[in-house]
C-alpha cells in the first residue's frame, strides 16, 4: 500500500477534509498539546508526484502550502461548498473562524490572509464539530459544543440563526443528510443520537434515541441511500440505522475495547466506511463482505481522530491523528 504521509511538529491532528474542487489538495485542522492548551494550527496540504529517474517510478508526497495560526485549538474544519479558496474552522475557544486564500496561487505568492474574514462567536465551551451545508443549504455553517448545543448559522451574518437544544451532555459530532433537505443527526457523550430539521427554529428535535449506552461520538450518512446513516462510541461499536425503523439498530460492527473517533461513510460505494478509533488504527469495512473488518491500518502511534474519503478520487482516503502524522492512501482491499 502505497502511503503519502506528513508530519506537522508539534502540532496534533484533529480532523481533515479534502478540497472538493482540487483533488491534491486538503486541509488539516490542528492543535498544541493534544488540545489541552495553547494555539492551533490550519495547514493546507497538497499531493505531489515526482519521477526518481533511477527506479523509474512515479514518487508521491505532501507538501504543505501554507499555515494559519489561532489563538486556541482547532478541532474542526470544513471547505466552503461553493468557493474554493474559502473554510471554515471551529476552536477550542467556542468560537468558528471563516477563513480565505486557501489556494495554489494564494499560498505561492503568501496572499493568504493571515487572520480570518469572519470570526462567529456565541459558543460558551469548545466546538466539536462543523459542517458546511451543501445543496438546500449551502449558505449555512452548523456547529456543536461542548455546551451541549448546537447552533445555525448563516455565513454572511455575525449572528446565529437557531440555538438548538436536546442533549444533555457534550456534543461531538452533528452533520447534515446530503440527501434530504434540511435534516442533520448529531451525537453526543449521553449516548444518543438526535435528528433535527434545520428550519425548525424552536430548536427541539424531531427525535431522540438512545444509540449506544455509552458515550457516543461520532455519525455520519450513507451517500447512497438516503434512510441510512452510522453511529460510533466509546464502547467500540458502529451502529446502523435507518431512518423509516428507529426503534433499534440495523447493523452492528465491534471494532475492538476503545472508541470510535469518527466515521465516514464511502462516497463511491453504497456499502464501504471506514472509522478512525482510539486504538490508533484505521478500519475499512464493507457491509457486502460480513460484519469483520475487511482491512485495519495500523500507521498510527495514537489516536486517530480525522478520516476523509477523497470525493474526486475513487476509494482514496486520509487519516490524521495525535502522533501529528496525517497520512493518504488508497486501502489494499478496495485497490
Amino acid at each position: 500500500m502505497q502511503t503519502q504521509s506528513h508530519t506537522t511538529t508539534d502540532r496534533h491532528g484533529y480532523s481533515l477534509r479534502f478540497s472538493p474542487f482540487e483533488a491534491n489538495h486538503m486541509l488539516l485542522a490542528t492543535s498544541q498539546l493534544y488540545g489541552l492548551a495553547g494555539g492551533g494550527s490550519l495547514f493546507l496540504l497538497a499531493q505531489n508526484t515526482t519521477k526518481d529517474a533511477q527506479l523509474s517510478v512515479n514518487e508521491q508526497s505532501l507538501t504543505e502550502l501554507c499555515r494559519l495560526e489561532w489563538s486556541d485549538g482547532l478541532f474542526d474544519v470544513a471547505w466552503c461548498p461553493y468557493a474554493a479558496d474559502i473554510a471554515a474552522t471551529a476552536s477550542g475557544d467556542g468560537s468558528l473562524q471563516i477563513w480565505s486564500g486557501l489556494d495554489v496561487e494564494s499560498a505561492v505568492t503568501e496572499q493568504t490572509p493571515k487572520q480570518p474574514l469572519i470570526c462567529l462567536q456565541e459558543h460558551k465551551n469548545e466546538i466539536y464539530s462543523l459542517d458546511w451545508g451543501e445543496k438546500w443549504n449551502y449558505h449555512t455553517l452548523l456547529s456543536a459544543s461542548w455546551d451541549c448545543t448546537l447552533k445555525l448559522w448563516d455565513c454572511n451574518r455575525q449572528n446565529s440563526i437557531t440555538t438548538f437544544v436536546g442533549h444533555n451532555d457534550l456534543i461531538y459530532c452533528a452533520k447534515y443528510s446530503p440527501l434530504i433537505a434540511n435534516l442533520f443527526a448529531s451525537v453526543s457523550t449521553d449516548g444518543h443520537l438526535n435528528l433535527w430539521n434545520s428550519l425548525d427554529f424552536t430548536g427541539k428535535p424531531l427525535m431522540s434515541i438512545e444509540a449506544h449506552a455509552s458515550e457516543a461520538l461520532s455519525c455520519d450518512w450513507s451517500h447512497f441511500d438516503r434512510n441510512v446513516l452510522v453511529t460510533g462510541g466509546s464502547d467500540g461499536l458502529i451502529r446502523g440505522w435507518d431512518l423509516r425503523k428507529m426503534r433499534t439498530h440495523i447493523f452492528e460492527l465491534y471494532s475492538g475495547e476503545f472508541a470510535v473517533r469518527r466515521l465516514a461513510c464511502s462516497p463511491h460505494s453504497a456499502t464501504v466506511l471506514a472509522s478512525a478509533n482510539y486504538d490508533f488504527t484505521t478500519r475499512i469495512w464493507d457491509l457486502a463482505l460480513g460484519e469483520s473488518a475487511q482491512e485495519i491500518n495500523a500507521q498510527h502511534t495514537e489516536f486517530v481522530c480525522g478520516l476523509d474519503w477523497n470525493p474526486q478520487r475513487a476509494h482514496e482516503l486520509a487519516d490524521c491523528g495525535w502522533d501529528s502524522v496525517v497520512n493518504v492512501y488508497t486501502p489494499q482491499c478496495l485497490a
